[in-house]
C-alpha cells in the first residue's frame, strides 16, 4: 500500500482538485503521522503504522521554510492559489497553532497576498475557543463531517479520544457561517460494517445538521487514492450529486468531486 508522508514543513506546490495550486504547510512531524483520528480511508496509513519520535516543526522552522519556498517559487514566475495547512495529521494538534497560523498570514500578506489560506481539519479540536479564534484567520476554513451518525464515526473515522457529535454541531454553528464543510462519501464494507454513508439513514441528519450550521459552503467528495484498509469503494457520482442537489436547496453552495 502507497501512503503520502511528508517529510519537511512546506510541501508542493501541488495540484489540489477542490483548491487548485496548493503550497502545503505540514505541523506534524516529518516522516510519519500524529492525528486524532485513525480514518480508515486516509491517505497517511493507519496511526499505528505510521509512528513517529519525530519532534513537531517549530514556528520558526515553519515560517522561514514558507518564505525561502515563496520566494524560490517567485524566483520561477509561479504563484500558488493556497497556502494549504494539511500533512502528516491534525494540523490543529500543535501546540503552537494560534501562533503560526497568525505568523504565516503575515508571510502570505508580504510574499503572496493574492493566495488564500486554506486549512483541513478534523475539527476535533473546535471546542477550544483558541482553536476557533485562529480557524477565522483562514480563508478556506474546511472542517469534517462525514456524518452525524456516531456508530459510523467511530468505525470510520475513528477518534483517538474525546469525540461528541452533538458537541461537535453545536461547536461548527458557532462560526456563523464561516466554515466549509467537507463529507467523504463513499460504499463497501470493513470488518463487517456497511460504509455506505449515501443512504437515507445518513443523508435525512446530516442535512439537519447543516441547516443548524449554515456553513458558507460544502465540499463533497469520494476516494481518490489507495486506501490504507480494503474494501473500501468509491461513491456512485449520480448518488453523489443528488446529494448535492438537496444541499443546496437549503441554499448551501455545494462542489463535487469523485
Amino acid at each position: 500500500m502507497s501512503t503520502v508522508i511528508y517529510d519537511s514543513p512546506i510541501f508542493g506546490p501541488i495540484h489540489s482538485r477542490r483548491l487548485g495550486i496548493s503550497l502545503g504547510i505540514n505541523l506534524l512531524p516529518k516522516g510519519g503521522k500524529l492525528c486524532s483520528f485513525d480514518c480508515i480511508y486516509c491517505e497517511c496509513g493507519l496511526n499505528k503504522e505510521r509512528r513517529t519520535k519525530n519532534p513537531l516543526p517549530t514556528a520558526d522552522e515553519v515560517v522561514s521554510g514558507l518564505q525561502s519556498k515563496l520566494q524560490e517559487l517567485r524566483s520561477e514566475g509561479i504563484v500558488p492559489d493556497v497556502l494549504t495547512f494539511a500533512g502528516n495529521g491534525e494540523p490543529t494538534l500543535h501546540p503552537h497553532f494560534p501562533e503560526i497560523v497568525e505568523r504565516v498570514q503575515k508571510v502570505r500578506d508580504t510574499l503572496c497576498p493574492s493566495a488564500k489560506m486554506s486549512i483541513l481539519s478534523n475539527a476535533t479540536q473546535i471546542r477550544r475557543p483558541e482553536i476557533r479564534e485562529a480557524l477565522l484567520h483562514f480563508d478556506n476554513n474546511i472542517l469534517k463531517l462525514d456524518t452525524v451518525d456516531p456508530i459510523y464515526i467511530y468505525n470510520v473515522d475513528r477518534p483517538q479520544g474525546h469525540y461528541d457529535v452533538e458537541e461537535q454541531i453545536e461547536c461548527l454553528t458557532l462560526f456563523e457561517g464561516k466554515c466549509i464543510i467537507q463529507t467523504m462519501l463513499m460504499r463497501g464494507e470493513y470488518e463487517g460494517h456497511s460504509l455506505n454513508n449515501t443512504t437515507e439513514q445518513y443523508i435525512v441528519p446530516y442535512l439537519e445538521a447543516l441547516r443548524r450550521i449554515r456553513p458558507k459552503a460544502v465540499m463533497l467528495y469520494t476516494l481518490d487514492r489507495e486506501t490504507p484498509v480494503s474494501g473500501l469503494q468509491k461513491a456512485d457520482p449520480q448518488v453523489m450529486e443528488a446529494i448535492a442537489e438537496r444541499i443546496r436547496d437549503l441554499g448551501i453552495e455545494v462542489s463535487v468531486s469523485y
